[in-house]
């Protein structure tokens, strides 16, 4: 992760159409024509980012969290008024590197986690840790 940038406080709203309609993966029939027209607007500021003033945005570089569905440039939005809790995706400072990781129980001692098995786990009693937060969501972007 190479870029940290803060949410805005008072983002400007921007509320964008947001049709009822739920997208499937698989073919399973025909959903209701009226479930387009229901006039539902959606605004990405409010809906990734729950505590402005503790949110901040960070890129990822590297392979290790591929597993998790974390591509190299993807957004994490991070939130740093969370308390980690195992299973939940952090960002941290460890050893003078921010790095994203799952926070997970080894045998009951602590671990930051990759979602790639060439990377080991990372004993957080033997290294200099701070984190930074737990990662709300991440934005990924298709090449189009």
């Amino acid at each position: 992760m190479s870029i940290l940038v803060h949410a805005a406080l008072a983002p400007r709203p921007l509320a964008l159409p947001f049709p009822e309609t739920l997208i499937r993966a698989g073919l399973s029939g025909f959903p209701s024509p009226a479930q387009d027209y229901e006039g539902r607007t959606l605004d990405l500021n409010e809906r990734l980012v729950k505590r402005p003033s503790s949110t901040f945005f960070m890129a990822v570089t590297g392979d290790s969290m591929e597993t998790f569905g974390m591509q190299d440039g993807d957004i994490l939005v991070v939130d740093r008024s969370l308390e980690p809790r195992p299973g939940q995706i952090l960002a941290a400072l460890v050893d003078g590197e921010v790095i994203v990781k799952r926070y997970e129980l080894i045998g009951n001692r602590p671990y930051l986690c990759s979602g790639n098995p060439r990377y080991a786990p990372i004993p957080l009693g033997n290294c200099d840790c701070q984190v930074w937060g737990v990662v709300r969501s991440m934005i990924h972007e298709y090449p189009v």
